[in-house]
């Protein structure tokens, strides 16, 4: 039987590729029966008598999945952040950070519309940059009008599959139009009364970039936790999974214990204090949502 990687998937259908070619396919009804759905980036069996009559038989194994975006199988995540309109968000961005890593995909962080900073923010975006980067993220410099920026993007796409994620306006699909202008996908600006970009894409698609395989998304602007336990969440935090075992108790979730590592750091300057305030924030959230259920 066989098999493809489910490049796009779109009312219903699913296209399939497999050795070069691609095949418009359905589910089989037991997987409605068995609660399963295909996912983009999905490794599949399936049959066709022609390129526009398939059906998918069965599912590999996923090695992880995303729920908002929902697509499978995802090495990386380019999480497009930027400068202004609309204005760079740490709060978001962490959100995302904590989705990305609790899904054990490698993220890297791209800001975006850099040509659009003024030089009073210049120094702020610039502090942000450095704080991830002394977390250990990747950090790129992007702008639409600055060849040399695009360019510097290309080596980290290469051989491997990525999700392009991000608030909606932020420049995603322009930037994607950058890397490969043949996508002509659509862009729209950001709204002056609401501050916030429309949706421009409305299905997820795999697209070849260099050697690998690149996913436009829907933009969206919020996530819940609700596949986060509270007492893993620290674990999605870079700079309290180094320091967790130096806290006295073990399972320290670096809110209210005593001698805790985190908070001590917190004090002294060495960890974001915006950083801990929105693992606070987050982790009242999980408590809030597994009271509701």
């Amino acid at each position: 039987m066989p098999e493809g990687k489910i490049i796009k998937a779109l009312s219903g259908f699913y296209y399939v590729e497999s050795q070069g070619e691609i095949y418009q396919c359905r589910a089989r009804g037991n997987f409605r029966k068995r609660k399963l759905t295909p996912l983009v980036g999905d490794i599949v069996q399936f049959e066709a008598e022609n390129k526009t009559d398939g059906y998918i038989l069965g599912l590999k194994d996923r090695f992880n999945e995303l729920i908002r975006p929902p697509i499978a199988n995802v090495e990386q995540a380019i999480l497009v952040f930027s400068a202004m309109e609309p204005k760079f968000s740490t709060l978001l961005l962490n959100r995302f950070l904590v989705h990305i890593e609790s899904n054990q995909i490698e993220p890297i962080i791209c800001v975006s519309k850099i040509d659009l900073l003024k030089p009073e923010h210049r120094e702020e975006i610039n502090e942000f940059i450095a704080d991830y980067v002394k977390l250990g993220y990747t950090v790129l410099k992007t702008s639409i009008y600055m060849e040399e920026l695009i360019e510097e993007v290309r080596p980290w796409l290469n051989g491997k599959t990525s999700v392009f994620a991000g608030q909606s306006g932020v420049g995603k699909s322009s930037l994607l139009n950058s890397l490969k202008p043949e996508l002509q996908l659509e862009t729209n600006e950001i709204s002056s009364h609401l501050g916030r970009g429309k949706h421009t894409t409305r299905h997820v698609e795999l697209i070849p970039i260099g050697t690998g395989l690149v996913a436009d998304t829907p933009g969206f602007s919020s996530l819940e936790f609700t596949e986060i336990e509270a007492e893993h969440l620290s674990d999605c935090f870079p700079e309290m999974r180094e320091r967790a075992h130096l806290c006295k108790f073990r399972g320290c979730t670096h809110s209210s214990e005593p001698k805790c590592a985190v908070r001590a750091d917190v004090e002294a300057g060495e960890i974001a204090a915006y950083r801990y305030e929105d693992y606070l924030s987050f982790l009242d959230e999980i408590k809030q949502q597994k009271r509701r259920y």
